[in-house]
């Protein structure tokens, strides 16, 4: 399908504070991801994938843990994940919207 309109596309619950909504070609997949567990008194457990990443924040506040690095992102920020590097967040508001792109497509979003 070619057009995924938010209020008639169903979202996937990952968990009760976590859910996501997916749109994928051959070679690139967006996910529109909502966060509502903020603020969050951690951050994630860190993940790798070995998928290029880059990601835009919709909504909300971060911080993005990127290896070693440690960045606070809000509304408007992007930010890029090369193949392999362990990454996570931490919300700081309530509501956190990210819009991710990854390529190739993460078959194990799909499958």
């Amino acid at each position: 399908m070619p057009v995924f309109k938010e209020k008639l596309t169903p979202a996937e619950r990952i968990s009760p504070d976590f859910e996501r909504r997916i749109a994928f070609l051959n070679k690139l997949m967006i996910v529109v991801c909502d966060f509502t567990n903020g603020p969050a008194a951690e951050p994630e457990k860190p993940h790798s994938h070995p998928h290029e990443q880059i990601s835009y924040v919709a909504e909300g506040e971060l911080y993005l843990f990127l290896g070693e690095e440690k960045h606070r992102l809000s509304k408007g920020d992007i930010f890029t994940v090369p193949s392999g590097i362990p990454h996570c967040i931490q919300t700081l508001s309530s509501h956190v919207r990210l819009i991710d792109a990854f390529s190739p497509v993460r078959e194990d979003y799909i499958g």
